[in-house]
């Protein structure tokens, strides 16, 4: 007889916790789950009827993880609108901005956000327990405390040419409001190499960012971790020793489809910003990966689904043929209908599929190897990493740390070329017209689509990396990559539903910690527990 339970994740979160997850199991394995965003926001309300360069100010205030990134999307919205010149330094300073608030989102997500519940007593009996419990326990652990505190320094760039972090408006249409010094160049150099010196190389690689970046391949990867003890008792080392050990790779599959809008636009092939040229003129690339083939990103493939959430049902459509959204007559958050509308996230989807959003999806588009522009980063890693296991937790934590080598030379090569004695803005001219902003957020794929009408905002809509992975079934009932991932789990404990923490984290979107569990058929509540 088989033997169903639910897990109802509510609202007190790691990060943010306005994200709940309801999970059905039978015989201890997960068969259906579905993602609910408790609460509305309106930030597309906001923005109705005011002037086009608000969203400079408002958005940034979406998020104070990455702030930046909604920043860098409006100012790209505005510079398609009003056909702006963006100068190489601009592009530059854009750039950096961009990738330091990235890089320092890795070593938090990692340690803070993921890697603590690895030492969960699920792997007590695993031989790397007691190392992992060490190193990664929440707050005590060797690296924790170091990586933590390290992880600021990146930010510290970012407000030498941004004035602050988080909540910057030092990007907008036709440049960045700001002309560094010879003094501003050399702090950030010495505070990025700081960074590379206490975390990323010492602790995390245990060798040169340039051995690292050699690694082509998963056995590549391998040969490295055993390449020596520096390498392989490094956070890193321990990290895919011990994910392997702990079985990561064997659940959290997904929906096997991808999408990245690819981000950093190079200096000499960007200054006069159209939607169209934006492709080529990424550095790190855009695509729709459908799990065997490549296509190329075109934003007018995207569609938001409304049929299972909190607003009036319209078709689904891209967002600018989609209206602003307006709430139902009424939610009852507490006695949702799972079967009809439970969730504030819309449910965004790429020609007519759920993909997942995030940096296995960048990483993956920057393994394709055709169409390859000269200045556009070729790194064939996990395509062979993807080949030989597909998506999973494992796969999916691993292509986000994989991220900061990569980052770090980035940044340091942009702080190299920027010219002192260079524009840093050109004033564009105002105009009504559509513009399409997008970047890569360190969780991923986020954009910006803005129409101004008679000088003023007439349709504003944010698509967030969140709301990729965390939307609902769509008009057919298909589900999200984060329902989608959590289906065939297998949970051990029932009390200790950990798996079920892990997948939704392995997506770093803002999802909850304290589950309560609850037999299905009574309604009585089993236990009450924290993730």
């Amino acid at each position: 007889m088989a033997i169903r339970k639910e897990l109802n994740i509510s609202p007190v979160g790691r990060v943010e916790g306005d994200l709940d997850v309801k999970v059905y199991m039978e015989n201890g394995v997960v068969t259906r789950a579905h993602t609910q965003a408790a609460m509305f926001r309106g930030f597309e309300k906001i923005m109705e009827g005011k002037d086009p360069q608000s969203g400079l100010i408002v958005t940034p205030r979406i998020c104070g993880i990455c702030g930046g990134s909604h920043l860098y999307c409006a100012s790209s919205a505005l510079d398609t609108a009003w056909k702006t010149t963006l100068p190489p330094n601009a592009l530059l300073l854009r750039a950096i901005g961009q990738a330091t608030e990235t890089i320092q989102s890795i070593p938090r997500w990692f340690y803070a956000i993921f890697a603590t519940d690895l030492a969960n007593k699920k792997f007590a009996n695993k031989p790397l327990y007691d190392e992992v419990v060490r190193r990664f326990a929440a707050y005590v652990g060797t690296s924790f405390q170091k990586a933590i505190v390290t992880s600021g320094r990146p930010v510290e760039v970012y407000a030498i040419f941004g004035g602050q972090w988080p909540h910057s408006s030092y990007m907008v249409p036709g440049g960045v409001m700001c002309a560094p010094t010879l003094k501003d160049i050399t702090r950030a150099h010495a505070i990025m190499n700081e960074f590379r010196k206490e975390w990323l190389e010492s602790m995390w690689l245990g060798c040169s960012i340039e051995r690292y970046m050699q690694i082509q391949t998963w056995d590549d990867l391998m040969a490295w971790v055993d390449e020596n003890e520096s390498q392989r008792n490094s956070d890193l080392g321990l990290f895919i020793r011990a994910g392997m050990e702990f079985g990561l790779h064997k659940f959290g599959q997904g929906v096997g489809k991808f999408v990245a809008y690819g981000t950093y636009l190079h200096k000499d092939h960007y200054q006069h910003p159209t939607v169209e040229g934006r492709n080529k003129a990424l550095i790190s690339r855009s695509g729709f990966y459908d799990g065997k083939n490549y296509h190329v990103f075109d934003h007018l493939q995207i569609k938001e689904h409304v049929a299972h959430t909190w607003f009036e049902n319209v078709p689904a459509a891209h967002p600018w043929d989609e209206p602003l959204p307006t709430p139902v007559a009424s939610q009852n958050l507490e006695h949702t209908d799972f079967s009809g509308k439970y969730s504030w996230s819309k449910a965004p989807r790429y020609m007519n599929y759920a993909a997942e959003a995030g940096p296995l999806a960048r990483v993956l588009m920057n393994a394709n190897p055709d169409n390859l522009e000269p200045h556009q980063v070729y790194d064939p890693l996990f395509g062979d990493v993807y080949a030989k296991m597909g998506p999973n937790v494992f796969t999916r934590a691993l292509a986000r740390v994989h991220e900061a080598a990569r980052l770090y030379l980035q940044i340091d090569q942009w702080l190299r070329e920027i010219d002192l004695n260079g524009d840093f803005y050109i004033k564009p001219e105002e105009r009504d017209g559509k513009g399409f902003g997008a970047t890569e957020a360190a969780r991923g794929s986020l954009a910006h689509w803005i129409e101004i009408e008679n000088g003023v905002i007439k349709n504003y809509q944010v698509m967030a990396p969140t709301t990729w992975n965390v939307g609902p079934n769509d008009e057919q009932g298909n589900p999200g990559p984060i329902e989608a991932a959590l289906e065939g789990t297998e949970i051990e404990d029932p009390h200790d539903p950990v798996e079920v923490g892990m997948v939704a984290r392995s997506f770093d979107s803002c999802l909850v910690c304290t589950v309560h569990a609850h037999d299905q058929k009574s309604g009585k509540e089993l236990a009450k527990f924290k993730l």
